[in-house]
């Protein structure tokens, strides 16, 4: 490389590559550890949700059960599960938003 030389420094931006990958499995590996919740119904019913997405647990209040509206308490169930996957998804975004944002740019080479 000569001074003014437009060409990118490929050393430099492959070690920022790899130090963004890193960054980013860190922030995955966070996000399947943490756990959120969704409630429904006034929280009858609660969702617990990985950052990751995975449903790990699902708690229903016994007032909940009527066995003549099978059909509430399953709404009851997606509503809560909605829930705890919205805030996951806002988790998500939280820790992931500034990493991808230095991915958009193809690492500051030309054409990309």
């Amino acid at each position: 490389m000569f001074p003014g030389d437009s060409q990118p420094d490929m050393a430099g931006l492959m070690a920022q590559a790899q130090q963004m990958q890193q960054q980013l499995l860190a922030a995955q590996e966070q996000l399947a550890r943490t756990q959120v919740t969704g409630t429904a119904g006034g929280g009858l019913v609660t969702a617990t949700v990985t950052g990751a997405g995975e449903l790990v647990g699902l708690t229903i209040d016994p007032s909940a059960i009527d066995p003549t509206d099978a059909e509430g308490l399953a709404d009851l169930v997606l509503a809560a599960v909605r829930d705890g996957n919205r805030a996951a998804s806002e988790l998500q975004q939280q820790a992931m938003g500034p990493l991808a944002g230095g991915l958009g740019g193809g690492l500051g080479l030309p054409g990309l």
